[in-house]
C-alpha cells in the first residue's frame, strides 16, 4: 500500500492514533495494522481488535466508547498521522 494515498483525516488501516485515554489521562500512540503485523509492544494493534474496530473512520476530536474484555474505554482522539 503506497503510503502517499493514505487518508489522514480519519482513522484507516497503517494510520498512527494518538489517543488519550479519559478513564486514566494517559496518551498512547497505536498503529492500526493487519492481524497478522500486529504488536502490542510496537504500539501495532489489529485493525480487528476492539480498539482497532472502535477507532476505524473516526477523527481528531471524537470520543470513542470501546467495549473490551474489562469494560467499556473511552478514548479521545488526538491527532492521526503516518
Amino acid at each position: 500500500m503506497d503510503e502517499t494515498n493514505i487518508d489522514t483525516s480519519k482513522v484507516s488501516i497503517l494510520t498512527k492514533v494518538a489517543l488519550t485515554n479519559l478513564g486514566t489521562k494517559k496518551q498512547v500512540t497505536y498503529q492500526i495494522v493487519s492481524e497478522k503485523e500486529a504488536d502490542l509492544k510496537l504500539g501495532k494493534i489489529s485493525v480487528t481488535s476492539p480498539i482497532g474496530k472502535g477507532l476505524l473512520g473516526k477523527v481528531v476530536g471524537d470520543v470513542v466508547d470501546v467495549i473490551v474484555p474489562a469494560g467499556v474505554l473511552k478514548f479521545k482522539i488526538e491527532g492521526i498521522s503516518i
